[in-house]
């Protein structure tokens, strides 16, 4: 059995008081094991960028337990969370976060430069190399495609060797062949090297590269569908066959909203 690299444990979150109280995560309980790729879908407004930001320590919850690891990441002051998400975690959004100042390669070592340290250049190659843009190394954010700014920022993230890469639509704002280029390699950090992946997202397309899927309503979890081993339809090789398919997802997801409050 693998282990957990993150763990929710009965976890709630509320925002506001009295009577305008919110509850955007209603007792949620999860596991994501290491070397898994976990896609979180949902209705809007069901909880799913405020469970990624619980569980990866930029929020913390009203009340239950969030690990990483071995680490408790409630007991944690700012100072240590700061420095856990620095050394620990990656994050990829949906707009690329990249200074337009930098280049490709100076955007990649932000997270280490700011921590005091300096990337060997060896490290900066290697991760440019494993999103593809070797060639773009020297080049400034206005001088990339979409694509390209969204290879940088999955670099950026995976600079510090993170045990777990947290992505909040990290396709969104990019045409459907583009994507495709960036779920592949999420994909493929997976399998070829036993990262683990926990994805945001509202395309079931997107979500086909996942092990499983996850769906949260209202806050709290509606189940899951579950992939074979090695990805599901839209990230198996070979054009192998999983029991997940997008369109297996989309039907979920139409249920799920079409289900009354």
């Amino acid at each position: 059995m693998r282990p957990n690299a993150i763990e929710l444990r009965a976890v709630s979150r509320k925002y506001g008081a009295g009577g305008g109280t919110v509850t955007a995560l209603d007792d949620v309980s999860l596991a994501f094991p290491t070397g898994t790729f976990t896609a979180v879908m949902g209705p809007s407004g069901s909880g799913k960028s405020t469970l990624l930001h619980c569980a990866a320590g930029l929020e913390g919850p009203t009340s239950g337990s969030v690990r990483l690891g071995g680490t408790e990441l409630t007991a944690l002051s700012e100072r240590k969370l700061t420095l856990l998400r620095r050394e620990r975690v990656g994050f990829v959004f949906q707009a690329f976060n990249l200074l337009p100042s930098l280049t490709a390669a100076q955007n990649v070592t932000l997270p280490l430069r700011l921590a005091g340290r300096r990337p060997p250049k060896a490290r900066v190659r290697e991760v440019l190399a494993q999103v593809g843009l070797t060639d773009r190394a020297g080049h400034r954010p206005s001088q990339l495609s979409g694509g390209q700014q969204q290879r940088v920022a999955l670099a950026r993230a995976l600079i510090t060797r993170p045990e777990v890469l947290f992505g909040d639509e990290p396709t969104g704002a990019l045409d459907s062949r583009t994507g495709r280029e960036v779920l592949t390699l999420l994909r493929a950090m997976v399998d070829t090297e036993g990262r683990t992946v926990v994805m945001v997202t509202h395309d079931p397309v997107a979500a086909s590269y996942a092990d499983r899927v996850v769906f949260l309503v209202d806050g709290r979890v509606h189940g899951e569908l579950a992939g074979e081993p090695g990805g599901v339809s839209g990230g198996a090789a070979d054009g192998a066959s999983d029991p997940v398919s997008a369109a297996a997802i989309a039907a979920r997801m139409t249920t799920l909203e079409a289900a009354p409050c």
